[in-house]
């Protein structure tokens, strides 16, 4: 390419990066204090379509995700990478899993789901629980609900892995009788192989359930995936 050409497509490419930095800089997480840094700009100097994203300060998952795909969205950008590494090609964000799982932490931020010891019973206050994991998890139509039960370490292995897997199967029986479809939540028991980080293994705070949402299917409710009305 002639030293002419390779002038005019740097031009070209610069006017378009100055474009799509402009529509970037409209974005409302960027506003007067940007969440993240955006560069249209490739390691050795050269205008790229290709943006890098450093954050400015601490950013959740979720938030992470939103912005990403609303780089990704501007015509003309490309993939986008994170200085850490990680990449998100346009539209591979699942998004609504992300906030179906915010909102499921925001309910257990500081509560649990318990039980009564070497039982599958629950303690009291759970069923208020259960009631609102119910309503966080009805609008996410397709949700795939990943339901963990665990144990502390008094009794055998054995019996502990087995009685995490009843806890599990008994909260995902609970979130079926309350509108949940039963083939968007899967229960697994992990018995006492997985404690609280920094508590003793034998604390009762280990007898707990998980939540995690594995993805999102697109999928639209049916008339037996809809609870009538009681």
């Amino acid at each position: 390419m002639c030293a002419a050409a390779l002038v005019s497509a740097s031009q070209t490419a610069t006017g378009l990066v100055r474009q799509l930095s402009q529509a970037v800089s409209e974005l409302p997480a960027q506003g007067d204090d940007p969440a993240v840094d955006v560069r249209f700009v490739t390691s050795r100097g050269w205008p790229t379509r290709h943006p890098m994203l450093t954050p400015n300060r601490d950013l959740t998952e979720l938030e992470r995700a939103r912005i990403a795909q609303a780089i990704a969205d501007i015509p003309g950008v490309g993939g986008v990478h994170w200085t850490d590494g990680t990449m998100l090609a346009a539209g591979d964000t699942d998004i609504e899993s992300l906030r179906c799982e915010s909102d499921l932490l925001d309910v257990l931020a500081e509560r649990t789901i318990r039980f009564e010891e070497s039982s599958a019973e629950f303690i009291p206050g759970s069923e208020e629980l259960l009631d609102e994991l119910a309503t966080v998890l009805r609008p996410c139509v397709g949700a795939i609900v990943a339901i963990s039960g665990h144990t502390d370490t008094s009794g055998s292995p054995q019996v502990n892995l087995a009685l995490s897997q009843d806890r599990a199967q008994m909260v995902r029986r609970e979130l079926i009788e309350r509108g949940i479809p039963a083939q968007n939540l899967r229960a697994t028991g992990y018995g006492s192989s997985r404690p609280v980080s920094g508590i003793d293994p034998a604390d009762p705070a280990n007898r707990r359930i998980e939540f995690r949402v594995v993805s999102t299917e697109i999928t639209k409710p049916t008339p037996i995936d809809t609870p009538a009305a009681r």
